[in-house]
């Protein structure tokens, strides 16, 4: 076995050092053109970077209501397993992605600021540490390679180059070394040194005051030699790093007393005063401020629109012009992805606000709303509590299912049409099918509910009162469904954002509406777990069949006891068609589309069995466990008394539920003892 210090040195040699030395290139800037001639794509812009970031983490087509959506698999937070992983945005990423597509094509959007708007806890922060995170990942990759540059063996006041000690100086502002060739010869430049690729290199704006001055002398000292300049000029490959504050800036507001715009654009540095004599001197200034060290990637602003009116006009310039003006200094060229997030009211006082005409018209707005589909409301939650994370509790089936249901109903604006209920809404949002509605009408559904998924429950709420449920009853070995909708209700008492008697009305209404389905869930479930005798199903099946071809082709049906031809079972058929409730009128329909599709799948090879057609399956369940309910008298579970018999065929049940719906032994038992509690009451359907 080896040492530790081998197991170290082995680690050391497999992935540092190698790694290390292609994170820490350094090169001549003529060793830079060259590696600019084989890969033009170092030079792109922040809004090319973020782009092409997003894109190397593919995408999925798929179809939602018969429109064609794009999957970012960026969103899916691969670089993290998931953990800021967004779910049930594709509609509003994908506009997203249109603008900082428009803007990596240079169409205009990148001179504008990207502003995420929605409600509280609908992931607009997410989406932007993702990218945050995402720029960080790609910059380490060889795809996604950047670099600046450094002063090397520069005189430190160039009025005594003889005596003068020489330092070093990085650029502050981590510029693309490109810059250095001045604008006035950099195309002729470099369409020699690129030939047919030129088009693929973009590099706009010069050196920012402090390398200015730092080139300005060097050429003085070399008397317009540029060649010698260059020797001074160490490039160097960056890693963007929010920690290192390299290409990566936040800035949230703080109280007006503390709010000082020096924080965006730098400060002077007023112990170098003295040494330079000069508070225009570059070199005593700190050009830190959160605009220059974002440069080359990208900004955040946290609760943009909450900001003082003063630093909202540094926005102007950065944005439509790529210019910043730090105090005392000219105006200084950047590259980078400004975005921000607000809150729906921060948004409505910008909008009601004429001094910030200026703003508005350079801002392109994202809506982020919450998430109006059940199936990815559940990925949320399922994320943070399911029972590999949560230890020592068991979650039961649907807890989860309901909460996200609830959530997600609160969100969604009351059909307009009288034969449509929310939960049907809900389902159709998911794409489930009910009869009567097709995608067509999903889309219009979706198109009449301008504010949804802008009103409605955070699914932090949910989350705290999830956590609530788990510690609340430490004697409990189960966390069920009523006991996080039960805190979910008690909860809206005290929400801080929900001031309106009306609005918790309804909420509490929804739970009810909730509860309601879950009782429906668990029946079908426990009617399932009776009735799951396969070879009974299929016996009752091939029954069915054969009375029902023999019906639509108006023959007789061959009695297998007595060997006589007899009239199709009718009674057999419609106990079967009344539990999903086809009424007298339409079982003619229903028996020919049931015939149609067994033809059709016969000339596709296939074959037709009980589970192929989900509503006579779901049919076929409950005539069976209408047979058998009466012999496992389910109904004895709510008294004292039970024979042996009774016991082994409950038993029987309770292991179906823990096999085939994923209960454990307690939550079986609860929902055992609570659809028994419905039977006593009868009010189960007969």
């Amino acid at each position: 076995m080896a040492s530790p210090t081998q197991l170290l040195t082995n680690i050391q040699q497999k992935y540092f050092d190698k790694e290390f030395q292609a994170l820490t290139w350094t090169g001549s800037f003529e060793e830079y053109l060259e590696l600019v001639k084989k890969n033009p794509k170092v030079t792109r812009t922040a809004y090319q970077r973020l782009y092409d970031m997003i894109l190397s983490f593919g995408v999925e087509e798929y179809e939602d209501s018969r429109k064609k959506m794009i999957h970012y698999k960026f969103f899916d937070d691969p670089i993290d397993n998931g953990k800021d992983a967004v779910f049930g945005l594709d509609a509003y990423l994908m506009k997203l992605m249109n603008a900082i597509k428009s803007a990596a094509y240079r169409y205009g959007t990148e001179r504008r600021v990207l502003l995420l708007h929605g409600p509280v806890g609908s992931s607009k922060s997410t989406i932007v540490r993702l990218m945050k995170k995402g720029l960080e990942h790609y910059s380490r990759t060889e795809e996604g390679a950047l670099y600046s540059f450094e002063w090397i063996n520069v005189p430190k006041f160039f009025e005594d180059v003889e005596t003068s000690p020489h330092e070093n100086i990085a650029c502050p502002m981590h510029e693309e070394p490109l810059h250095i060739i001045p604008e006035g010869i950099r195309e002729e430049f470099l369409r020699g040194l690129l030939g047919n690729k030129f088009e693929e290199v973009y590099v706009e704006g010069g050196l920012c005051p402090s390398c200015r001055q730092i080139y300005r002398g060097l050429v003085e000292m070399h008397n317009g030699d540029w060649m010698k300049v260059l020797e001074h000029v160490r490039v160097k490959r960056i890693l963007l790093s929010e920690k290192d504050r390299i290409g990566i800036g936040t800035f949230q507001p703080k109280d007006e007393k503390n709010q000082d715009s020096t924080e965006l654009t730098g400060d002077i540095n007023y112990r170098k005063i003295a040494e330079y004599g000069s508070d225009s001197d570059p070199r005593a200034f700190n050009f830190d401020g959160e605009f220059n060290i974002a440069n080359r990637g990208i900004i955040e602003f946290i609760e943009m629109l909450k900001l003082d009116v003063a630093f909202l006009y540094d926005l102007l310039s950065a944005s439509q012009e790529h210019k910043i003006k730090p105090k005392k200094f000219p105006q200084t060229d950047i590259d980078e992805v400004i975005i921000g997030h607000t809150n729906e009211p921060e948004y409505r006082k910008l909008q009601n606000n004429e001094f910030m005409e200026a703003l508005r018209d350079r801002t392109v707005k994202v809506d982020i709303p919450y998430i109006t589909k059940w199936s990815e409301e559940i990925k949320i939650y399922k994320k943070d509590y399911n029972n590999e994370k949560i230890r020592g509790k068991f979650i039961a089936p649907h807890t989860i299912e309901m909460a996200a249901m609830w959530a997600v109903l609160t969100r969604l604006e009351e059909p307009k049409k009288a034969d449509l209920t929310l939960v049907q809404k809900l389902k159709l949002y998911d794409g489930k099918l009910i009869p009567g509605y097709t995608e067509d009408n999903v889309r219009e559904l979706r198109k009449e509910a301008v504010r949804e998924g802008l009103e409605g429950i955070s699914p932090r709420y949910v989350q705290d009162k999830i956590s609530n449920a788990i510690v609340k009853f430490p004697e409990e070995p189960t966390v069920n469904p009523f006991m996080v909708l039960n805190e979910l209700e008690s909860g809206l008492d005290h929400h801080s954002l929900i001031t309106s008697e009306e609005t918790k009305k309804r909420y509490r209404e929804l739970i009810q509406v909730v509860k309601k389905e879950y009782t429906e869930i668990v029946k079908n479930e426990v009617q399932r777990a009776i009735s799951a005798d396969e070879e009974g199903i299929k016996r009752l099946f091939a029954n069915y069949i054969d009375n029902v071809k023999a019906y639509v082709q108006k023959e007789k049906v061959k009695n297998k006891y007595t060997g006589e031809d007899e009239e199709p079972n009718e009674k057999l058929m419609r106990s079967i068609e009344e539990k999903i409730d086809i009424p007298e009128s339409r079982k003619d329909d229903f028996r020919r589309e049931i015939m149609n599709y067994i033809g059709a799948l016969s000339l596709e090879g296939k074959k037709f069995d009980w589970r192929s057609n989900e509503r006579l399956a779901k049919a076929l369940e409950l005539k069976l466990f209408e047979d058998q309910k009466d012999s496992i008298k389910l109904s004895s579970l709510v008294s004292s008394v039970m024979d042996k018999e009774t016991q082994e065929k409950i038993d029987i049940v309770k292991a179906r539920l823990i096999k085939d719906f994923g209960y454990d032994e307690h939550s079986a038992t609860d929902v055992l003892n609570y659809v028994a509690s419905i039977f006593a009451r009868g009010d189960i359907q007969e």
